[in-house]
């Protein structure tokens, strides 16, 4: 049954095709470069939003919120782990990033940025690394569907499966047609959502609460949830929620708009935007979970906490424009995810290997976009199987594996003049192989894989580097080249 708030979600994913239609329409040439990195083209603002979107996913809106109503403040962990995680990789990573994508043969995927950061013609790192992405991105890529399919139960009442079905249709046209361009531009618009969504539900909140009876709604909250209003309870919740912020060293679908940028003179600009949103985004989903225990309504289920606060204190259409922020959040970093497998795929695999470097680049679009299709086939079938898991547990094993395997190798070829070949492919491996073990062995541990996964990455990346081959004088010459600050200039018009 059609009401406002239907109506607004509906026009709000009309929008969201039309822009893919619209770069689809408007793209000439451009090829693989263009679709898969817009051509290295992209402004500081939409770099920065996307970036942004990408990254915070529904479980943003949804999942920390819900984390900090049922468990307490000690889950403003994650938080805090995620801000200075992602502060320092726009201050430190981004700038070498950017610079040295460009000297390394212009790649434009991070598997490619790796391997001709050695010069190397050996396959093997590509390979590796684009069957971590198919299968952590497909995982990943199924926890935003699962959260678009429970926003569509909860407000509108369709069956979640059915609503999953439907957000993967819309994520897939844009994706499909647009490439990068399209979903750097609906990332944008989406983070400025998710932005206004959150600060305005939080603040509005505050205006109708009783503060008369606070004191013992905090009593009670107390009593009936220990050590609630206490940060610093368990040792464990802080390590692990700092370790998060370890994940944006390696997240590739974050990274690959630092080399998007025009140039390092936008990086800089971006870089403000996108710290300055993500602060503001984490501080105000921390807010929100710890206001609703105020408000003079019952919140049935902490998974639906944002939704109950919106529903409850605005008019339909406006609650329907701020739940799309929900929908925004899911599809924005679905979208990132999609592409960037797709990117691997083609980039890293099919042309090399499968077609030994003789595809068109018609071809390689339509390499990619298929795979795109099949990505997300199989990401709503893991959605839609009941026995998946929660959608803040789905993101946390695919940012563990993408952060252990890939942060400590970007990191090191960033900075280390001596890192080889060799010490990268073993890092990636040992990195995601611990992540993984971590998880199926010692999860009851209480410390997130992704920490031991980073620590053993680190390790064994220095230590074969020492043991093999130091890399080619022509290799190190682009180390230093990329060191000293000189601005390299792309290939793209």
């Amino acid at each position: 049954m059609l009401n406002a708030e239907t109506i607004v979600f509906i026009v709000y994913l009309l929008f969201m095709v039309g822009i893919g239609v619209f770069f689809f329409l408007r793209s000439k040439s451009g090829g693989e470069k263009g679709y898969f990195l817009g051509g290295r083209k992209m402004g500081p603002w939409v770099s920065a939003l996307s970036a942004g979107a990408s990254d915070m996913s529904a479980w943003v809106l949804m999942g920390l919120p819900a984390s900090i109503f049922a468990f307490g403040i000690g889950q403003t962990w994650i938080a805090i782990g995620l801000a200075i995680g992602y502060a320092l990789s726009w201050i430190i990573e981004a700038p070498r990033l950017r610079r040295y994508s460009i000297a390394a043969n212009d790649s434009i995927t991070i598997p490619q940025y790796l391997t001709n950061r050695f010069l190397s013609s050996n396959r093997s790192l590509q390979v590796i690394s684009a069957i971590i992405f198919l299968i952590a991105y497909t995982i990943y890529a199924a926890s935003s569907i699962k959260a678009c399919g429970t926003l569509f139960h909860t407000v509108i009442g369709i069956d979640a499966n059915v609503a999953m079905y439907i957000a993967a249709v819309i994520i897939i046209c844009y994706t499909f047609l647009g490439g990068f361009s399209a979903v750097c531009w609906t990332d944008f618009f989406q983070g400025l959502l998710m932005l206004g969504a959150l600060l305005i539900a939080p603040i509005f909140a505050l205006s109708i609460i009783n503060f008369d009876n606070s004191t013992t709604i905090i009593n009670q909250i107390a009593e009936t949830t220990p050590n609630y209003w206490n940060m610093f309870g368990d040792w464990k919740e802080i390590i692990s929620g700092l370790g998060w912020g370890l994940g944006y060293f390696g997240m590739p679908h974050i990274i690959i708009r630092f080399m998007s940028l025009r140039s390092d003179k936008d990086l800089k600009k971006s870089s403000k935007i996108g710290i300055t949103w993500t602060v503001l985004i984490l501080l105000f989903s921390v807010a929100a979970g710890v206001v609703a225990h105020f408000l003079p309504y019952e919140v049935a289920d902490s998974s639906t906490v944002f939704i109950t606060m919106v529903r409850n204190m605005f008019p339909k259409i406006v609650s329907g424009l701020l739940l799309s922020a929900i929908l925004a959040a899911a599809m924005s970093t679905a979208d990132s995810q999609l592409l960037a497998s797709a990117s691997a795929f083609a980039s890293d695999v099919y042309k090399p290997i499968i077609r030994k470097d003789k595809a068109s680049e018609k071809e390689m679009l339509w390499a990619g976009r298929i795979v795109v299709l099949v990505i997300a086939v199989i990401a709503v079938l893991i959605a839609a199987n009941p026995n998946s898991g929660t959608i803040m547990g789905l993101v946390e094993n695919a940012w563990g594996v993408f952060g252990a395997a890939f942060g400590p190798v970007i990191m090191l070829s960033l900075f280390w003049r001596r890192f080889n070949f060799a010490g990268a492919i073993s890092g990636i491996i040992a990195g995601a192989a611990v992540d993984i073990l971590w998880l199926v062995f010692l999860k009851d541990t209480g410390i997130y894989e992704i920490i031991p996964g980073f620590i053993i990455g680190i390790i064994v990346s220095i230590i074969v580097t020492l043991l093999t081959p130091a890399p080619k004088a022509e290799v190190v010459e682009v180390f230093d080249a990329v060191a000293s600050g000189v601005e390299f200039d792309s290939d793209a018009e």
